[in-house]
């Protein structure tokens, strides 16, 4: 069974950096691709970045292009966020999701972390 277990998240000043992890397990299968979306209050859920675990590549959303990075660790069992020059509208809470690589949709979640930048 996949499990994913964030953490990090807080309560921080605009300009601060803040680290996301994910803690994955379960996941036998390969090539994956696993993500970071959020979900801010009234607001739909939306995608922030994604790693390529088959080339390692990434891509992010425009709006945290520059400023927040994604990576992996060596066993690539854990993912992180790397937030830097927060502003309040990144607040929301942060949730990371994986999916076959092959699938068209993430089919397994987190529980998600809440990120909170203070004017």
């Amino acid at each position: 069974q996949v499990q994913l277990v964030e953490s990090g998240g807080g309560l921080v000043q605009a300009g601060d950096s803040l680290r996301l992890s994910c803690a994955a397990s379960g996941h036998t299968f390969s090539p994956y691709t696993m993500a970071w979306f959020r979900q801010a209050p009234g607001k739909e859920r939306e995608f922030v970045g994604a790693v390529y675990w088959s080339d390692g590549s990434t891509s992010y959303a425009e709006s945290v292009k520059g400023r927040f990075t994604i990576s992996t660790d060596g066993a690539k069992n854990t993912l992180y966020l790397q937030m830097n020059r927060l502003k309040p509208e990144d607040t929301a809470v942060y949730y990371c999701a994986l999916r076959r690589s092959s699938a068209s949709i993430y089919n397994y979640w987190g529980q998600g972390t809440q990120v909170t930048v203070s004017s």
